[in-house]
């Protein structure tokens, strides 16, 4: 049957660290597609794809057509869109799909959270009292920020925020991930941040404005993951490499 082909859709570090290991192999040809949100993608070891499919079928198609044998959703883990259109096209395409979430974040004693389901009920949750408000979400969604205008906003993104929000007290960062402990730490004081608003993402690269807030005593606005597509899923690289052994054991996988 030849070598299976394996499409997975990224834009996390866990996607690249799992291409990096399949690119290490010679019984699998890997493509991975990202949705070109970020203008300046970081270097990738296996052929990239850049841009969305057009929707679930659009995929599925692209899918049969490729004679891809996986999918693999390595997406963001609030991209719920994106997910739920790879659990489908995988789906109609008849083809086996693995999603790869990492865990979410635990709550430590110590930490002031307050569980919310989106970014506006976090803005809602700040209350009607000015407040310096840590928006660490990305750039997607920021724009909710303009119905509270009343607050201060220290806004993070690896791209800019286009067009700049409608806010008169709003100052800006452009930074990637990782970032340490006292770094964190030191942007919170500086601007006398007194709310945090995160999206629950897990992963280390970004937990340091998590453990930081916790250490500062700051209140963190905690946005839940939305319930999660019926897909397979696993929580780590060496975890995803397994579950691809098993559906292509080696007699497979040469074309024995």
């Amino acid at each position: 049957m030849g070598r299976p082909r394996i499409l997975i859709l990224g834009g996390t570090s866990e996607a690249r660290l799992l291409a990096e290991a399949l690119a290490l192999r010679d019984d699998c040809d890997v493509l991975l597609s990202l949705a070109g949100r970020t203008e300046k993608p970081a270097a990738q070891p296996v052929p990239v794809r850049i841009g969305g499919f057009g929707g679930a079928a659009a995929l599925a198609d692209f899918l049969k057509a490729g004679d891809y044998r996986l999918l693999i959703d390595a997406t963001h883990p609030f991209a719920e869109r994106i997910s739920a259109n790879a659990a489908l096209a995988a789906e109609t395409a008849g083809i086996a799909a693995i999603a790869l979430r990492r865990p979410e974040w635990q709550r430590l004693p110590g930490d002031r959270w307050r569980e919310v389901r989106s970014i506006p009920a976090a803005i809602e949750a700040l209350g009607p009292s000015p407040r310096h408000v840590f928006l660490a979400t990305g750039r997607q969604g920021a724009h909710h920020a303009e119905d509270a205008p009343q607050h201060r906003y220290l806004i993070r993104s690896v791209d800019p925020v286009e067009p700049p929000l409608a806010l008169a007290n709003a100052d800006y960062v452009l930074d990637r991930g990782p970032f340490t402990l006292e770094s964190e730490c030191a942007l919170l004081t500086r601007h006398n941040i007194d709310a945090v608003i995160a999206k629950n993402s897990g992963g280390a690269a970004t937990y340091a404005k998590i453990e930081a807030a916790r250490l500062l005593g700051i209140e963190v606005m905690m946005v839940e993951r939305a319930p999660a597509t019926d897909m397979k899923a696993v929580q780590t690289v060496a975890a995803a490499l397994v579950a691809i052994d098993h559906l292509f054991p080696p007699a497979m996988k040469r074309g024995v």
